[in-house]
């Protein structure tokens, strides 16, 4: 009976009984967790300034920095773009530290650090390309789930991606595209209603009443006022004082109008350098709000 014992443990079945429970061991990856940590402290620390309403180090008033974080790109479905990337980090990390070392846990963690990566250069574009701006945490961030997708990479099980390579690289581009074009018409206002009659009709009567409207395509106050008028703003009288982007001279008819700060609306020789709701500028202009519906 020993020996049938002994027989049993050294048999083909006993080893892949051993071989199978190693493979569902929770090993954790510390590479991938350390580097998630990092990404959740960044995150974490720009998530608290933008809820208590203070800016983060490197951001001083007016700097690329500062005009990132008031864009629209800052936030999504109202809540700082940095907590969403928060969670993401958190979600890396726990899948590294959770779930057992095989090839469904390095897919996901795949996945989801391709996405984010997929998601910090579109940021980084548009603070490039639409704000002619960087901001150095953004840059951190950049670094960092761009860390994490090589080190996820470079440590992949020997039957990774579990197909072949170029389909499901194809597979990842095009869920991050899906993602990234997403992200992108819900911050650029493309899925926003009809033009309003009653805006469009505001925005007639400020042109043809002579007030001029100030501000520069990267400021984020001049985009706040245009969303108020949403696919009306393109007929409100705007000047564009910054036609060469940020941190180049002022254009001379912005000069000559004494143009200060953005926005700045003259209204019948008076100056107000502020976002004005559409009501305000109908009192101020002589438009009849109330007889214009909606």
């Amino acid at each position: 009976m020993a020996k049938a014992r002994r027989k049993s443990k050294g048999s083909p079945q006993g080893a892949k009984g051993a071989a199978t429970a190693g493979a569902g061991r929770k090993e954790p990856d510390w590479v991938v967790v350390g580097l998630a940590l990092v990404g959740v402290a960044v995150t974490a620390y720009l998530t608290a300034g933008a809820w208590l309403s203070a800016a983060p180090a490197f951001c001083a008033e007016g700097s690329g920095c500062d005009l990132i974080q008031q864009s629209e790109w800052s936030t999504l479905l109202g809540l700082p773009v940095s907590l969403w990337g928060l969670l993401l980090y958190a979600l890396l990390g726990l899948i590294a530290f959770r779930m057992p070392a095989k090839l469904k846990r390095w897919r996901r963690l795949w996945f989801l650090a391709f996405i984010g990566v997929s998601i910090s250069l579109y940021l980084t574009a548009v603070g490039w390309l639409v704000l002619d701006a960087f901001c150095p945490w953004c840059l951190v961030s950049l670094a960092t789930i761009s860390a994490l997708l090589i080190a996820i990479f470079l440590r992949r099980p020997a039957s990774a991606p579990g197909m072949a390579w170029g389909p499901w690289l194809l597979r990842s581009a095009g869920a991050g595209l899906v993602v990234v074009v997403a992200l992108h018409l819900y911050s650029s206002d493309l899925l926003s209603r009809p033009e309003s009659p009653r805006l469009a009709a505001l925005a007639t009567h400020l042109e043809e009443s002579g007030v001029r409207y100030y501000g520069a395509s990267w400021c984020p106050s001049c985009r706040d006022q245009a969303r108020l008028f949403g696919a009306a703003s393109d007929r409100l009288p705007y000047v564009e004082c910054s036609p060469g982007g940020r941190g180049t001279p002022m254009a001379q008819v912005c000069v000559a109008a004494g143009i200060a700060t953005y926005p700045t609306w003259i209204i019948h020789g008076r100056r107000f350098e502020e976002v004005l709701q559409p009501r305000e500028l109908a009192q101020l202009s002589g438009f009849d709000w109330d007889g214009h519906g909606r």
